[in-house]
């Protein structure tokens, strides 16, 4: 039976190239195929449920290892399900679309990719598997080949690889200090290790690779310009699964590397509200359905996140927290998949995503509205939905850590009641525009086939289910997952439909309405040719990847060709230099004997001045002049020389005489001649 989880990852890799060998002959036939292996893969998941549960299974030679339970069993259903939702949505989405064999072939690859992230047992099975789902996902985002489509795609597989490097480099430090990197191992080899601050590098290196991929602010910045451009089945897999493959590491580093960690669960909480909060804003000003939708998946990764910081803060009292944050992940999956493939069933008839274009749409089409409805609701946290137990539990845990913290955390939890009332408004307003408001989409008319009716079905029973079964069905599901975050069963029954716990959705509600009727309605809608227009006031290029992170990784790719031309050319400078310096000291070295000559002959060779001839030298004067007369010569010269050479040795004489040398000789011949008497004569 182990070898059953091994083929809930192989099955659809291998699935793929038979539909791609298939959409070589025909196209059309591709989605058939591609549904039919999805459903296969989540009848073998339930098969795994009953027959597998708890097993796990190594490959060997690929030193990949799979679990099947808890978490890793409830999410691997969890995908299989959304994958078959989508395939039965996308034959019809398709249909006329080139390229829809590329499509298929991907679809069903990246399930393979996802069912390894989502059942390994080791960090390096997760890794391998969750950069193979980043590359396999990219073609979704780019399937359209429009030019924002491949933008979008840059960016993306950008973000994708930058976080895979830096979370390998975490791994990479995390088995230095731990030697292992199997997940249920982890806590006890931490435990062992010393906690410094290699550690934090470490988790923060697997926060940034992890968080990326959920869609955490700051690494938020392909899920708005994603999610618009994919099909919009692709879409719902992006937003309800491929996030919470990031979320799921983020719980690994929560339960097994800094289990309890103050630090790490203070800044996972900061980051979380801000990304809570920024989605939640900006999805309030969009005026595009699946950019709306795309905003809002960023902002429910807030909430998400806030729960997950939650259950490190809260320690073995993190009851409430770990069942409303495993619960939330459920929850938001299932709503965008109802809320995503509804917006492909208006784009099928409508071919816009434009909310002006798309205000009536709806009218007259109560089974979309209804699907539409409840998965607004549950993203709302209406009661009756899951949304409101997974929203509930995790609110009252902030709740409950308040009362411990202060000021801080009442201040956190404000801003969770303030976006959950801001998730309120924008989906109102969608909801409003597209089903209520009369306008251009107004009597366009939608044929659905019976497999994505079935789809959008099948896709909202289960938030309704889990909604109304929260003691039966939602905490018993949420109990098996509870290990991978070392979450605690809750002690006592937790009264859902109570006023301490109704509060805070009402709150909440009551501030949707406030922005809905007092900034919604009054100054996001402008009257414009006679009709109201939603508008944005801001251009969607304007975003924070333009305005920060483009100018930095510019400035920061000029300062590095900079230093590396610097640096290519520095050999070239330091010969240059060294070869002047060398110059330089051959020029001295060489001027040096011209210098010590000049030195000499300006002191002990220096020129005497020309020797006068004087007359005292008479006699050689006389003998001299006896010459020239003898030779008859007229210039006297031999009377002259011979004057010279006199005066010559005279002068050289003196010199001798005067020398202090010279007297010393001359002592020294003294005391030589009175030794030699004393010697032979006394």
């Amino acid at each position: 039976m182990n070898m059953l989880i091994f083929s809930l990852v192989l099955l659809p890799f291998a699935a793929a190239f038979l539909c791609r060998a298939v959409g070589r002959k025909n196209e059309e036939n591709c989605a058939a195929v591609s549904t039919v292996f999805c459903a296969l893969t989540l009848a073998l998941s339930v098969i795994c449920a009953f027959f597998a549960y708890g097993e796990g299974v190594k490959i060997p030679m690929l030193g990949f290892s799979f679990s099947f339970g808890g978490f890793h069993a409830v999410y691997g259903i969890v995908s299989a399900f959304m994958w078959t939702a989508s395939a039965l949505l996308s034959h019809q989405y398709f249909k006329g679309h080139h390229n829809k064999g590329r499509y298929n072939f991907f679809l069903l690859l990246t399930l393979g990719a996802t069912m390894g992230v989502f059942l390994s047992a080791d960090l390096l099975t997760t890794f391998v598997f969750f950069e193979i789902m980043s590359f396999t996902s990219y073609v979704w985002v780019v399937q359209e080949q429009t030019d924002e489509a491949l933008a979008a795609g840059k960016t993306y597989i950008t973000i994708a690889a930058l976080g895979g490097m830096v979370a390998l480099m975490g791994l990479f430090l995390l088995y230095s200090i731990t030697g292992t990197l199997e997940i249920d191992a982890l806590y006890e080899a931490v435990g062992a290790a010393d906690k410094s601050a290699k550690l934090y590098v470490c988790a923060f290196c697997l926060l940034f690779g992890f968080g990326a991929k959920a869609g955490m602010f700051p690494l938020h910045i392909w899920l708005p310009k994603a999610h618009p451009v994919a099909p919009a089945p692709a879409s719902a897999l992006l937003s309800g699964v491929l996030t919470k493959a990031g979320v799921f590491g983020i719980l690994v580093i929560t339960g097994h590397i800094l289990r309890e960690d103050k630090i790490w669960g203070y800044t996972l909480l900061a980051l979380a509200a801000v990304t809570m909060v920024l989605g939640a804003v900006l999805a309030v000003f969009s005026v595009n359905l699946k950019r709306t939708l795309a905003c809002s998946s960023l902002s429910q990764i807030g909430f998400i996140l806030t729960g997950v910081s939650m259950i490190t803060l809260l320690g073995e009292e993190n009851a409430l927290a770990a069942n409303g944050t495993f619960l939330y992940m459920i929850n938001h999956s299932l709503v965008k998949l109802v809320l995503f493939l509804c917006a492909g069933a208006i784009y099928m008839s409508a071919h816009t995503l434009d909310l002006n274009k798309l205000r009536g749409f709806g009218r007259g089409k109560p089974f979309l509205a209804v699907i539409f409805l409840v998965g607004a609701c549950s993203l709302a946290g209406i009661p009756g939905t899951c949304g409101y137990i997974s929203k509930t539990l995790v609110h009252e845990s902030i709740v409950e850590y308040a009362h411990h913290a202060g000021t801080l955390i009442t201040a956190v939890e404000w801003l969770f009641l303030f976006s959950g009332g801001l998730t309120a408004a924008y989906m109102t307003k969608l909801f409003v525009a597209i089903f209520i408001e009369k306008g251009n989409g107004e009597g366009k008319k939608m044929k659905l086939s019976l497999a994505s009716k079935l789809a959008l079905a099948f896709s909202a029973v289960p938030i309704v289910i889990l909604g109304i079964l929260p003691h039966a069905l939602s905490e018993k599901i949420t109990e098996t997952m509870l290990p991978l975050a070392n979450g605690h069963a809750f002690h006592h029954a937790v009264e859902y439909l109570s006023w301490v716990n109704l509060k805070g959705v009402l709150i909440s509600l009551s501030i949707g309405v406030l922005v809905y009727f007092g900034f919604i309605r009054t100054l996001l809608i402008k009257k414009k040719d006679g009709r109201k227009t939603y508008i944005c006031p801001w251009n969607d290029k304007i975003s924070i990847e333009n305005l920060v992170y483009v100018p930095v990784y510019k400035a920061i790719v000029t300062a590095l060709g900079a230093l590396i031309s610097f640096l290519d050319k520095l050999p070239e400078h330091l010969i240059g230099a060294g070869m002047f310096a060398l110059s330089v000291i051959c020029r001295a070295a060489d001027n040096v004997t011209d210098f010590f000559a000049l030195l000499l002959r300006k002191s002990v060779l220096r020129d005497t001045k020309e020797i006068q001839v004087h007359h005292k030298h008479r006699a050689a004067y006389a003998v001299g002049s006896v010459l020239d007369k003898l030779t008859s010569s007229e210039e006297h010269t031999h009377a002259k020389k011979f004057s010279r050479v006199m005066e010559t040795v005279s002068h050289t004489t003196s010199r001798i005489f005067g020398n202090f040398s010279f007297a010393l000789l001359m002592a020294c011949l003294g005391i030589c001649t009175i030794l030699l008497l004393l010697i032979f004569v006394f």
